[in-house]
């Protein structure tokens, strides 16, 4: 590919339109006519409905209708889909999830009831005069607890509250592993429920065309086309041509928004039986309450190793705690998605992995930011360091002797790995890391009372997402080029980034191009945002059509120039013969260029990295300051560093406050003791340090770009790093193992505890 703005470190354009107040967000949105809604929630973890009068509250000031289960169910809406739920032991259990609970409700938040009403203030009063009584039942809200004989019964369908029993890998290798080795390490691991959070809560604004018999659904999502499919064919049943789903600016989304909530079902029903528009915006309370979750895996993990520190087998036995319905993708997250970074970067012969799926009077839980990859990572990151204390060798000795050097190389679960510097990144940290030096910043802390620790680990994506993706691309009358993807931007900078791919194929300015995603309405088939896709997929499939579109214009400019299509030569924007040329413009002037592309691809790529931290621990309060983080990351090809470097960065921060300070918490009632950001802790700049981000180039020939993506990867490494860093620092004072978050309380706990 020619040489131009590929690899260079261009500022965003998206930029100014958000600094000067010009981006559009849902929550300032509006339609002429249209009303307000608000949902009331359960404040039980479970119990049954006895009985819902609304009379009081349809009776309010401004009340045009309050919607409840019943109603719906009479009127024949389909439930919630999952879709990700995997092969099991026994088949899955997926037990219906409504749009609006009927006889029951299984979650504190769980929606019950839709008031719409014609200002917000008149739709929240009427909302607190919804009476509902009900019958509370016993609740469970620890995934260990709930396979107790004698637990609350979530769902009778479901047997000691089990949804799948998923198993992988030769069981009996690995345990004849673990019977010869010479060393065996097991750890209790959990990585605690958390809540992605983004900037912008959900929202939508829904509405019905009556003459067209079809909705329109703006909505803060990163996933519309699967959302209209599903809308279409298991909520509605309807052709997918009668939805149109389409997002404004997204302000983060991190998982959360590619998925089906009942508050757009709602809408959409509501903007048709009432004949006006209707919008709804989260408050942050119902992100917590309403949303979904992310990780929330627990259990057992082991290694085995031969005497020299190399790895035999990796053993485990999990629970994935699903909150109280199958959401989406949920089950799917510590099963199918987890399997695919089992092992990690090190040459590991054998592994059994078994994950149990476990309802809970919970929040459901689904993708976050990694969905199963980080927990893999962390799980064989957190035995190699407990391993290399156990043998008394340094950390990263220990992975440089297991990692991966032989290319292409299949993993004992499945994945084919086309290419990696997973032992070259150990070395590039090695040589960046001054671990010579720690001592003397050891000293110094200690002079000051404080305990200092040095944490290294390794992290490996497996990119990809939902397989196969689309893109068109137009040369349009004003003079600009859109480029149209299926996939969607909700913060990552798509708007120089895929421009700069085609001004180099194309040879005009990156100034030319405008991006045109987010709408089913005018993008044809798309996969959007996840799994670090889209520069993966979407930029193969966008490539794949700038060439299909210089293969129009070839033939064109070779009739104009009366020659045969492969004498002709392009360079610049221009196909020239000799001293006779013409430009691209030239050529859409004489035949419209326009061209588009399904691009079939299934293909993974292998993101990877080496990252180091280093915490300053208060012995008298237990409080973690992160002092130093430093990565060495390889992405493949780099379209642009400086968009990279803040993926990365962004991730880090998010596995930085999973390690250090986030946790949704229930009490055993199942009450949420962390239902905002007064409890729910999240970090600030105050809380970081310069985030040292050292990228290296090892493109992958899974793609045309030999990008390999960054969205995910932060995620995956900060955890283990730094819980690794604090371990350290607390390992002369007999502390070997925490389970994050590693709060102050927590480690000034385990400091005077042992």
């Amino acid at each position: 590919m020619p040489e131009g703005f590929i690899g260079r470190s261009l500022p965003r354009r998206e930029d100014r339109r958000f600094l000067t107040g010009q981006g559009r967000y849902l929550a300032d949105a509006g339609l002429a006519g249209m009303l307000h809604a608000v949902v009331v929630r359960s404040p039980h973890a479970h119990a049954r409905i006895v009985a819902l009068d609304a009379a009081a509250a349809r009776a309010m000031p401004g009340v045009r209708a309050v919607l409840t289960g019943v109603e719906l169910r009479a009127a024949g809406l389909g439930t919630l889909p999952c879709h990700a739920a995997p092969a099991s032991l026994a088949p899955p259990i997926v037990p219906a999830r409504h749009v609006l609970a009927l006889d029951a409700v299984r979650h504190v938040g769980e929606p019950v009831a839709m008031v719409l009403a014609e200002t917000p203030e008149q739709a929240r009063d009427a909302a607190e005069a919804v009476a509902v009584e009900y019958d509370p039942l016993p609740a469970v809200v620890a995934p260990l607890a709930a396979q107790e004989a004698g637990a609350p019964v979530i769902w009778p369908e479901a047997p000691g509250n089990l949804c799948f029993d998923f198993r992988k890998g030769d069981q009996a290798a690995t345990e004849a592993a673990f019977a010869a080795a010479a060393h065996v390490v097991e750890l209790p691991l959990a990585n605690q429920r958390v809540t992605a959070a983004p900037l912008e809560p959900r929202a939508c604004l829904a509405q019905w065309d009556a003459a067209a018999e079809s909705w329109d659904l703006e909505c803060s999502s990163q996933a519309l086309h699967s959302l209209r499919h599903q809308l279409a064919h298991a909520v509605f049943h309807v052709e997918e041509q009668r939805v149109r789903v389409h997002a404004p600016d997204v302000g983060g989304g991190f998982g959360l928004k590619n998925f089906l909530f009942p508050e757009y079902v709602l809408a959409l029903w509501a903007a048709r039986e009432l004949g006006r528009p209707v919008k709804w915006v989260a408050e942050a309370s119902e992100e917590f309450l309403g949303s979904v979750h992310g990780r929330a895996l627990y259990g057992t993990a082991r290694m085995a190793l031969d005497a020299d520190g190399r790895v035999l087998a990796l053993g485990a036995d999990m629970v994935s705690d699903l909150g109280a319905y199958a959401s989406s993708n949920g089950p799917g997250c510590h099963a199918v998605a987890m399997v695919t970074a089992m092992g990690g970067i090190y040459a590991i012969p054998a592994i059994w992995l078994q994950v149990k799926g476990v309802f809970t009077n919970t929040v459901p839980v689904d993708a976050y930011r990694g969905a199963g990859k980080p927990e893999a990572n962390y799980m064989v990151e957190r035995l190699l360091d407990a391993a290399a204390r156990q043998l008394g060798l340094d950390g990263l000795e220990i992975r440089r002797r297991n990692a991966i050097t032989a290319f292409p190389y299949q993993a004992a679960l499945g994945s084919l790995m086309d290419c990696g510097r997973y032992a070259a990144n150990i070395e590039d940290l090695e040589g960046l890391a001054d671990r010579a030096g720690f001592a003397v910043r050891r000293a110094e802390s200690e002079a000051r009372g404080m305990l200092r620790g040095l944490g290294v680990g390794c992290f490996m994506e497996t990119s990809r997402g939902a397989p196969n993706e689309w893109s068109r691309v137009r040369f349009e009358a004003d003079g600009s080029v859109s480029l149209m993807l299926g996939t969607q931007s909700n913060g990552q900078g798509h708007e120089t980034s895929f421009p700069q791919i085609a001004a180099d194929m194309l040879g005009l300015a990156p100034e030319r191009f405008r991006l045109v995603q987010a709408d089913t309405g005018v993008i044809t088939f798309g996969n959007g945002h996840g799994g670090a896709r889209s520069l993966h997929q979407g930029g193969f499939a966008m490539v794949r059509a700038v060439e299909a579109l210089l293969d129009k214009a070839r033939a064109t400019a070779a009739r104009l120039l009366q020659c045969a299509p492969e004498a002709l030569v392009f360079a610049a924007g221009a196909f020239s013969l000799g001293d006779q040329t013409v430009g691209l413009d030239a050529v859409h002037a004489a035949e419209a260029l326009d061209a588009e592309v399904l691009n079939l691809c299934n293909d993974i790529v292998f993101p990877s990295g080496a990252h180091l931290a280093e915490v300053e621990v208060d012995p008298e309060t237990g409080a973690v300051v992160l002092c130093r983080y430093l990565a060495v990351d390889d992405y493949g090809r780099l379209v642009n560093p400086m968009l990279t470097v803040g993926q990365a960065q962004g991730g880090l921060a998010q596995g930085i406050g999973q390690a250090l300070m986030e946790r949704i918490v229930y009490d055993a009632e199942g009450q949420m003791l962390t239902g905002s950001f007064q409890d729910y802790c999240m970090p600030r700049a105050a809380d970081l340090p310069d985030i040292d981000v050292v990228l290296k180039e090892l493109p992958t020939a899974r793609n045309p770009l030999g990008v390999k993506g960054v969205g995910q990867a932060g995620c995956m490494a900060a955890p283990q790093v730094v819980v690794h860093a604090v371990l350290d620092a607390l390992a002369p004072r007999g502390v070997r193992h925490l389970d994050m978050p590693l709060t102050a309380e927590t480690v000034w706990r385990a400091i005077y505890s042992v």
